[in-house]
């Protein structure tokens, strides 16, 4: 990345083994695609007294040349009622991961 990972959390207290765990999965999306010019990730507790859904917010934004900016919200409903931050972090990374190798195959013309 040009760019260093940016990373915010909100109303979530910070821990190195999210940290890392998020450095370690943005990381691993340059494998997938050697442009990448900067990475956004926000990670926020949305409520806390909740009855549906994780409380759990992880957005992801990713700018790739020429001019491409992807982006991934994850806001788990009904169906992850109990996932954890881990959790919601992995579902995010997975889905900017799907983009990036689509955007890839893409511009190889695959």
């Amino acid at each position: 990345m040009r760019v260093p990972l940016e990373l915010t959390f909100r109303n979530v207290p910070k821990s190195q083994r999210i940290e890392d765990m998020i450095h370690e999965r943005a990381s691993k999306l340059e494998m997938f695609h050697d442009q990448i010019i900067s990475c956004r990730v926000a990670v926020e507790q949305t409520q806390e007294h909740q009855e549906t859904g994780s409380p759990f917010r992880v957005r992801i934004s990713m700018r790739i040349p020429p001019g491409h900016e992807l982006a991934v919200d994850r806001e788990p409903g009904r169906d992850h009622l109990h996932d954890d931050l881990a959790t919601v972090i992995n579902r995010a990374f997975d889905a900017m991961e799907r983009q990036v190798k689509k955007l890839k195959e893409k511009q190889d013309g695959s």
